[in-house]
């Protein structure tokens, strides 16, 4: 059925296994973070079958788990499971961030990559982003960068990258794994 394989996709995407009260906090947390959309921790244990309700998740909820992997809606995300398996689209592929059509001045992001990096960002306008946090990476607090798209699972590319007095450069991120991000309050 289509709500186990949206589960195990889920389940794939967070690297975690959903099957604790723990769990849902955690991926509630998670569908905040991407989404800024509130689920109840009740309503994921009903779909993950934590709770026997007997329940049928609403479209809505479906919609909003979907949005999570990458897809536009349910509907999408079904389509999609229809296709052959060399034609369908990855779930973290599919999430993408237009930076001109996503963001405004102000909003900050989080990045992370492997292994164990990560850079807080603050949107700037223009294509401008300013690194506010950093660990275990080359980007520093204060460093500015240019970005239009950031692609979930896939290298960050970089442009003009600014650090103190040194020329500007083009930089790579999570050249090996993908970088993945959420948007932070």
């Amino acid at each position: 059925m289509l709500y186990e394989q949206l589960r195990a996709e889920i389940e794939t995407a967070l690297k975690r296994k959903i099957c604790s009260p723990k769990d849902f906090d955690y991926l509630r947390e998670r569908i905040y973070a991407r989404l800024h959309v509130l689920v109840s921790r009740t309503t994921l244990m009903r779909i993950w079958g934590y709770l026997d309700e007997g329940v049928t998740p609403r479209v809505s909820t479906l919609d909003i788990l979907s949005q999570f992997l990458g897809y536009e809606s349910w509907d999408g995300y079904c389509k999609n499971s229809l296709l052959p398996k060399e034609q369908q689209s990855s779930p973290i592929l599919n999430r993408r961030l237009s930076v001109t059509n996503t963001l405004s001045r102000g909003e900050r992001l989080r990045l992370t990559w492997q292994p164990d990096r990560l850079c807080d960002v603050e949107y700037m306008g223009d294509l401008l982003f300013r690194v506010t946090a950093s660990e275990n990476t080359r980007l520093q607090p204060n460093d500015t960068f240019e970005c239009s798209l950031i692609i979930e699972g896939e290298p960050l590319y970089l442009d003009n990258l600014r650090q103190g007095s040194r020329n500007p450069i083009a930089y790579v991120c999570g050249k090996k794994s993908g970088v993945f991000f959420e948007y932070l309050m």
